[in-house]
């Protein structure tokens, strides 16, 4: 990991975040949006409604009809390069 604030993706690297860990979060957020902060196994928090409101390509009510797959893909994009709140 480099200094400073780890990334997701730092995290999942080092094997302290799963891949599986992430579906789960975008599941999660999927089945929810208004749920609040995402806890992964490892005790980093995430908020992904604060991701997708700073990411307006995220944002659903932009979408024209659904594209659940695009949206996913773009939510592990964005989970992958946010700084998670540490344990």
């Amino acid at each position: 990991m480099t200094a400073g604030l780890a990334i997701v993706a730092d995290l999942r690297r080092a094997g302290r975040i799963s891949s599986q860990e992430i579906v789960a979060a975008i599941d999660a957020y999927m089945r929810d949006p208004a749920a609040g902060r995402h806890r992964f196994p490892s005790g980093h928090t995430l908020d992904i409604a604060t991701i997708v409101e700073a990411t307006p390509s995220l944002k659903r009510e932009e979408r024209a009809g659904p594209q659940e797959k695009t949206l996913r893909n773009g939510l592990a994009t964005a989970i992958m390069a946010a700084h998670p709140t540490k344990p």
